[in-house]
């Protein structure tokens, strides 16, 4: 689902006003890798990613983000990093300012594929295979690992 329901009867009140919402990003290992996907909307790969729902544990949807968009059972086992976002305006003029709350999540089950639409590629890369992702979610991924082992990433800020 790209927009939730919820929010499209906000917008039906507020227009493309700035909307606060609560966003969730979960950086999955299984073994010595990293669950990325590319994004349909703008192409740039990152880790899974949402937005909670009203009521909604923030642990909750990150295990449900990677369940409808890349088809992988997960455990969500620690907050990671909280942070605001920088607003965000869309093609269509909305403007979020998103608060993101950052899960390290262990794999579970589940074969990754684009299960909803909302990424096109997904698969599992080694941290070395990270060219192609922004230094921004360079960092998640960095402080999801940093209570392992903060020697084995080498990246950073």
């Amino acid at each position: 689902m790209a927009t939730p329901e919820f929010v499209l009867s906000l917008r039906e009140k507020i227009g493309h006003a700035p909307l606060p919402l609560v966003g969730v990003t979960a950086v999955v290992f299984k073994d010595e890798k990293v669950l990325l996907g590319k994004r349909a909307d703008n192409g740039a790969w990152q880790c899974v990613s949402g937005i909670v729902d009203p009521g909604e544990e923030p642990a909750d949807a990150a295990v449900r983000e990677c369940r409808e968009e890349a088809g992988v059972e997960v455990r969500a086992t620690r907050l990671a990093l909280v942070q605001q976002l920088p607003r965000i305006t869309y093609a269509n003029g909305d403007e979020v300012d998103y608060l993101d709350l950052v899960f390290r999540c262990d794999w579970v089950a589940g074969d990754p594929h684009p299960a909803d639409g909302e990424l096109t590629e997904v698969g599992w890369y080694g941290l070395g295979e990270l060219v192609e992702v922004e230094q921004f979610h360079v960092r998640k991924i960095a402080l999801a690992i940093a209570e392992d082992d903060p020697t084995s990433f080498a990246g950073g800020r």
